[in-house]
């Protein structure tokens, strides 16, 4: 099994979009890029912590590329609003690829470069790519939160 990190806007509909794919094992929503240790959800809303909203996952590299999951990340939010995702606004909503290796490193920035050369969008794609760090588990009602309600509250 891999790991890979995503930030797309509200970590709600970036779990349900993941978590349907074949070759994908595990998801967990949380907290990534901040400069506190566990952060709660209303301190990463605060805006003081630097913290995005992600989906940490786990798959199988046999049934799913790295590069599959990019396209998907690509592909199910605008990457060229700047901490903004539809009506969620702030730092913790920013398009963000948190790589765990250098492949994974060197994939998101061929992909990112790719993407902004075929001209899709027609502003400049925003999208941070930086090294994981410490990954924080959100709250438990986060989890699956889409799954365990039947309203979709998140643009993703």
């Amino acid at each position: 099994m891999k790991k890979a990190t995503f930030g797309a806007g509200c970590f709600w509909g970036v779990e349900a979009t993941f978590q349907k794919l074949n070759g994908v094992i595990s998801t967990s929503v949380g907290y990534m890029g901040g400069i506190i240790k566990n952060p709660s959800y209303e301190e990463v809303c605060s805006g003081k912590t630097g913290h995005a909203e992600v989906v940490q996952l786990k798959y199988n590299p046999k049934l799913i590329s790295y590069e599959d999951l990019l396209d998907v990340f690509w592909n199910n939010h605008n990457p060229t609003t700047l901490n903004r995702q539809g009506p969620d606004i702030g730092n913790q909503y920013r398009s963000v690829i948190f790589y765990h290796n250098k492949e994974q490193k060197e994939k998101a920035y061929n992909s990112k470069e790719k993407l902004q050369k075929v001209g899709k969008y027609k502003n400049n794609i925003v999208t941070e790519i930086t090294k994981a760090s410490d990954f924080y588990k959100a709250e438990e009602y986060h989890q699956k939160y889409l799954m365990k309600n039947s309203f979709n509250n998140c643009n993703m």
